[in-house]
């Protein structure tokens, strides 16, 4: 069964490379249609399809996907984000060009060359722009030249510019066929605290499993962070905290707002062979008044909450993420953690989408294949 467009105008869009979902979170927000999602991932795929129940999923090896077997119009909006560990500076081993990953890329392009969108949303991480010494981005651009999108844009924008809690930074190459100009939005005077972020979620222990627990009651009103996540949820759902060892607990007690693991005593690091080595980011105490440090692997790189001596649990990881309170995720806590590390926040997401439906001022109609 194929998706068709309606007569109405609407904004409908297609998103690879998905995820979870953040930047169609990003993009329903901003008024946009989700009408085909693809993602290879099957744990990630199940939280899509659980929160977009009206979109398209299909869960597959995107190679192997025909869109024009799915979607017979044209969209006004292709987005996605190819797997970026083979464009990531903090990928040593294999950053280079005989990561596979590296050339998934390509079916960005293919997909683009097939449906000729009106806009394309190509999002990777900021180690993109310095691949191959910027070679890669120079020749990405031209690809997309050649298919007609002339008014192409690139930016390296920080999410907590735009009203999330984390100062993620992702690469953003934006264009549209149209002949449209366009700027990147501009960053909001004010950022999201941890502190403000985390205002009403519930007191937790290393290793809880809990699926619904009551929000802190607050003597002051919420912020407006905390309401706009929330919307109508009733309790916290997803209440779920990795189970450290003992011996890592204490560390965390030696490990101040904004401390990282050089805060912890040398006795208790005598396990790894050269401190040297250690990531800042390791073993990273939150700091309530600050914006988060960027989570991708929370799990993996020990992140502290900022007053309790335990792990990030998943609903505070996504509220940094800005995920709303609604969104469940599926499959194991490791996958569940490395979905919400993987995603780009759904408030920058929206962000964009928004100065694209500006920039396109209504100029935009249906084209019904």
């Amino acid at each position: 069964m194929t998706v068709t467009s309606q007569e109405k105008k609407v904004y409908k869009a297609v998103d690879i490379f998905s995820g979870a979902g953040g930047m169609s979170i990003g993009a329903t927000m901003a008024g946009i249609e989700i009408a085909l999602a693809v993602e290879y991932d099957k744990s990630a795929a199940d939280s899509y399809e659980a929160n977009h129940p009206e979109v398209k999923v299909i869960q597959k090896d995107i190679t192997e996907v025909n869109p024009k077997e799915h979607i017979d119009f044209k969209p006004f909006v292709l987005f996605g984000g190819p797997p970026c560990q083979g464009f990531s500076m903090a990928n040593t081993q294999t950053r280079n060009d005989k990561n596979k990953n590296n050339q998934l890329y390509k079916e960005f392009r293919r997909f683009a060359e097939e449906l000729q969108p009106d806009w394309i949303v190509f999002e990777n991480v900021e180690g993109i722009t310095k691949y191959n010494k910027g070679l890669f981005i120079k020749s990405l651009y031209q690809e997309f030249k050649d298919l007609g999108y002339h008014n192409l844009k690139q930016a390296v924008l920080c999410a907590a510019d735009y009203g999330v809690p984390q100062k993620r930074n992702r690469f953003f190459l934006i264009g549209n066929n149209k002949g449209i100009d366009f700027d990147f939005p501009a960053p909001a005077s004010k950022h999201i605290t941890v502190g403000e972020a985390f205002a009403d979620l519930p007191e937790l222990c290393n290793g809880d499993q809990v699926q619904e627990k009551p929000y802190k009651d607050l003597e002051v009103e919420l912020p407006e962070y905390v309401k706009l996540m929330r919307g109508k949820s009733k309790k916290c759902t997803q209440n779920l905290v990795s189970r450290n060892q003992d011996y890592v607990i204490e560390r965390y007690s030696y490990i101040g707002p904004g401390q990282n693991w050089k805060a912890i005593p040398s006795h208790l690091m005598e396990n790894y062979e050269n401190t040297a080595n250690c990531h800042s980011g390791i073993y990273k105490r939150l700091d309530p008044d600050q914006p988060a440090v960027v989570i991708s692997n929370y799990r993996k790189n020990m992140l502290i909450h900022p007053f309790q001596d335990r792990g990030l649990s998943v609903r505070e990881a996504a509220r940094l993420q800005s995920f709303p309170d609604s969104f469940e995720f599926k499959g194991t806590l490791q996958h569940i953690q490395q979905q919400i590390g993987n995603a780009v926040p759904p408030l920058l997401a929206k962000a964009i989408f928004e100065q694209i439906i500006s920039a396109s001022n209504g100029i935009w109609q249906n084209n019904i294949s």
